[in-house]
């Protein structure tokens, strides 16, 4: 099995590789030398038609298959992706900008855990009965959809991707997946690997392309009964005024503007090393980053001197070297677009304590994307800077006096994923957790992740959940069976 990057990608539709049918590509770029170095299919409606013929024809199978069976298939892709570790993480690497040494500790592993978390959760999946005394049961059976929509975003490519697919095909679904055209290698390389392991041809299909051409089809399709997309909240709405008057099921998880909320009887050292960790982490491209940081005002001064020192320590250079601490972000596109970021939050008053400016790189790293961890302060709650998703290295802080002002601070926003509470009062932990308008709440911890835990926002920050029972019950139809007796 050959896991090198090509130089041309190919779209995998019915167990086989193949060309997009209109024979056009777009640029693959790799953001840390801002170089091309492979092309990605420009697919359209045609390609997707494709793949749902074939998903159709397969689902017949594969929705039949036991469960045992799809999980030795399943279990058998994430021993390849383990056994594949190093390739994967240097094609995610060279396709996203993050550091190496990220890939290899988080995002590749993490790909082999989904597909074998599902794989498993697969043939522990149960319903309910209900007992009308002596007149009837009801039992409820879980049904397949059929074909399904998988849309991933390109902050953690396989990460994502598999995230998705991997309950989907537990499930008894056949897939049609597009992964982003800005990151698309691992999913092209995860064809080859689904195709090692044995998964039936057509089951799962992957398609490379933008969403104008290829994402919009695949949402559009009338014979696609379910959308599963990650990404932004302006194209989230888009797929919802889609997919509503079709009544299709949806899952969105969208952006983030996370707040972590600090008080001063928090365990500081654990504090500080994970808030530089949940401020910058992935170059700050994590939908969960603690962007917005409240500080309680006593040790806002003390907070605010020790971050900056560690922050400035953070070395920014070429991801294949293990000494950087970030790499490059995604795209010259992005790059631009979290300049424009930093130039707004001066316009709006902000005091620039740390970066704020792009960095030069080095050897074949001189034209990358890089840019310095950023940090603000003197911003009020609704300035845009607080308000809209920046999605990089971008940070500001805010202080509050009391728990009620914190609560206040970190509800503003119109997003609702996550937050961090540091304290070591158990009460006030739960306290606040309970009114932060969040979906996923850490406490004294970031980016603890439970497989088993539902994983989803409020507000602007997407509908529906993902993880665990959760996405298996989105991916299966319930129908309810009532026996007289």
């Amino acid at each position: 099995m050959n896991l090198n990057a090509p130089d041309r990608i190919a779209n995998y539709i019915g167990g086989s590789l193949q060309a997009p049918l209109n024979g056009k590509y777009i640029d693959n770029i790799n953001p840390a030398t801002g170089e091309v170095y492979s092309q990605t299919p420009d697919s359209d409606a045609k390609d997707v038609e494709e793949a749902v013929g074939a998903a159709r024809i397969a689902f017949e199978l594969w929705s039949t298959t036991p469960a045992e069976e799809r999980f030795k298939v399943m279990n058998r892709i994430a021993e390849l992706i383990d056994q594949n570790l190093d390739a994967l993480a240097l094609a995610e690497t060279n396709d996203n900008g993050k550091p190496l040494w990220l890939s290899k500790r988080v995002d590749i592993p993490r790909a082999s855990s989904n597909f074998r978390f599902f794989a498993t959760g697969a043939m522990h999946f149960s319903t309910e009965s209900h007992s009308m005394e002596d007149k009837a049961i009801n039992y409820t059976l879980r049904q397949p959809i059929g074909v399904v929509g998988c849309i991933s975003p390109w902050n953690l490519p396989l990460y994502l991707f598999t995230w998705k697919i991997a309950p989907a095909l537990a499930a008894g679904n056949c897939v049609v997946a597009k992964p982003s055209e800005v990151t698309p290698m691992t999913g092209y390389l995860l064809s080859i690997i689904c195709k090692e392991a044995g998964l039936p041809d057509g089951v799962l299909n992957i398609l490379h392309g933008t969403g104008p051409n290829c994402g919009s089809a695949i949402v559009a399709h009338p014979m696609i009964k379910a959308i599963s997309f990650t990404g932004s909240t302006r194209a989230g709405k888009d797929i919802a005024a889609t997919a509503a008057p079709m009544f299709k099921k949806v899952s969105l998880e969208l952006g983030g503007k996370n707040p972590n909320i600090i008080f001063a009887d928090c365990d500081w050292d654990k504090m500080m090393r994970t808030t530089l960790q949940s401020s910058f982490s992935n170059q700050g491209q994590i939908c969960l980053c603690g962007s917005r940081i409240l500080v309680e005002e006593s040790i806002y001064e003390k907070f605010k001197h020790e971050f900056i020192q560690r922050a400035a320590k953070l070395s920014v250079g070429d991801p294949l070297d293990d000494n950087s601490r970030q790499g490059a972000v995604v795209s010259k596109m992005h790059y631009d677009k979290v300049l424009s970021c930093i130039a707004l939050a001066k316009e709006e008053g902000g005091t620039l304590l740390l970066g704020g400016n792009s960095v030069q790189g080095e050897g074949r790293c001189k034209n990358g994307y890089f840019i310095q961890p950023t940090i603000f302060e003197n911003l009020g709650p609704n300035c845009r800077t607080n308000m809209e998703e920046i999605f990089g290295p971008v940070v500001t802080l805010q202080s509050f006096k009391t728990e009620d002002e914190a609560l206040q601070l970190a509800n503003t926003s119109d997003y609702g994923l996550s937050a961090t509470i540091w304290t070591q009062d158990v009460s006030r932990a739960n306290r606040i957790a309970m009114k932060v308008h969040s979906g996923i709440i850490w406490v004294n911890c970031w980016l603890l992740r439970d497989l088993r835990t539902p994983f989803g926002g409020f507000k602007n920050s997407g509908v529906g959940r993902e993880g665990g029972w959760d996405a298996l019950r989105f991916f299966t139809e319930p129908k309810n069976v009532c026996i007289e007796l």
